[in-house]
């Protein structure tokens, strides 16, 4: 029975009979309570009005609370997702898929509405830059150790395998990197890694960690690997260091010997050039000079053949005459005697200063002349007696 029958309130007091002593907020409440009960039920017999009018006024309230809940749910589902980012949705925590088994593309930026309580959003900042340091010692390929520090610059390019594929993907990008590092490391020496081949290094361990990311399927795209620093370890860097100076001593040395040789063999093969053209210019004379001589006997063998003794005393002539103009020292045969005479004419000329050396010179090419003539004319007489004999 209701607690509100009957017209004796104080025989009804839920609190017995302490009148006016009970706490009235919470008499209060638990009356509003049962009428609103009452009305949602509903009462048979006496006080059917009363009880109808308040079945109605219950009605409105929960149909008003009813709608407030169910604009609250829908503006808790409403979400915005920005122009770098994209959404995986999750209804029942699985991510929908397509007819062919693929995993339907992730929510666009914009506007956009899920299910509380049933479905959930996980957002993906798909453009932003991360950055991973990793550092390590390492073993080369000729069983030295090195110590390597790089930047994995990266970013996420599959936000729903980024989510949904694998369960920590940064520390399998660590774990990633960590082997991508010892492999080319391991397959590469010493000089290698700490000098000249740091970029083709970089590069390498990008191409291999792309690769084992993308089987991982992480989602994940490697933008860029920088090798910040590689270098022996601490404890042995002052040996390293020697080793290192005298490689550049070594390089240097060897630059030297070289820019030598440039200098020296130019300059060598330039005096075998000279050597060789001068030699064929000595060849070239010489066959020219004994080719012309040739030619020159075989026409005094001609002459010869024609007129033998006056060819014999003009080549006589001709000798004697080349032979003593070489000479400075002259003979003369005295006429008959057997005195020779002898003339200091490069005395002479040596005589004198320089206005006296032209007075002397022609009375020296005087005498020279007069001698010519005296020896002409022996010649000739000594020639008709030979003749006549």
């Amino acid at each position: 029975m209701a607690w509100n029958d009957g017209g004796n309130e104080k025989n009804n007091d839920p609190w017995g009979s302490r009148g006016d002593q009970g706490p009235p907020d919470l008499d209060e409440a638990f009356r509003k309570l049962q009428s609103q009960l009452a009305g949602l039920f509903g009462r048979r017999g006496g006080g059917g009005a009363s009880s109808s009018g308040g079945g109605g006024t219950a009605r409105r309230y929960f149909s008003i609370l009813g709608l407030v809940i169910l604009l609250g749910y829908v503006a808790t589902g409403i979400y915005q997702i920005d122009q770098q980012e994209r959404g995986v949705k999750f209804t029942l925590g699985k991510v929908a898929r397509t007819s062919d088994g693929e995993f339907a593309p992730p929510v666009m930026p914009g506007l956009n509405f899920y299910f509380p309580l049933i479905q959930d959003v996980e957002v993906v900042n798909t453009t932003k830059l991360n950055t991973n340091h990793h550092e390590s010692l390492m073993l080369t390929e000729d069983e030295n150790i090195v110590d390597v520090s790089l930047d994995v610059q990266w970013l996420v390019r599959d936000p729903i395998k980024h989510v949904v594929a694998i369960r920590d993907p940064e520390d399998s990008l660590v774990q990633a990197t960590e082997s991508a590092l010892r492999h080319v490391v391991g397959s590469s020496t010493l000089d290698s890694v700490v000098t000249e081949g740091r970029a083709e290094m970089g590069a390498a361990v990008q191409a291999r960690l792309q690769e084992r990311l993308d089987r991982y399927e992480t989602g994940i795209y490697i933008s860029k690997v920088n090798i910040d620093r590689s270098g022996p370890p601490p404890q042995v860097k002052d040996a390293f260091d020697d080793v290192q100076r005298a490689k550049e001593d070594e390089s240097r040395y060897i630059n030297e010997a070289r820019a030598y040789a440039e200098e020296i063999l130019p300059a060598a093969r330039g005096n075998a050039e000279r050597v060789v053209a001068e030699a064929n210019a000595y060849r070239d004379q010489v066959v020219a000079r004994s080719e012309g001589e040739s030619q020159r006997f075989t026409k005094l063998l001609g002459e010869y053949q024609l007129a033998k003794r006056v060819t014999r005393d003009r080549l006589y002539i001709e000798s004697m005459q080349s032979v003593l103009s070489k000479s400075a020292k002259v003979m003369v045969d005295v006429k008959g005697g057997n005195n020779m005479l002898y003339l200091p004419l490069d005395q002479l000329r040596r005589q004198g200063g320089a206005d006296e050396n032209s007075a002397n010179q022609s009375a020296v090419d005087q005498a020279a002349d007069e001698i010519m003539r005296a020896i002409e004319r022996n010649t000739g007489t000594s020639r008709l007696r030979r003749d006549g004999r």
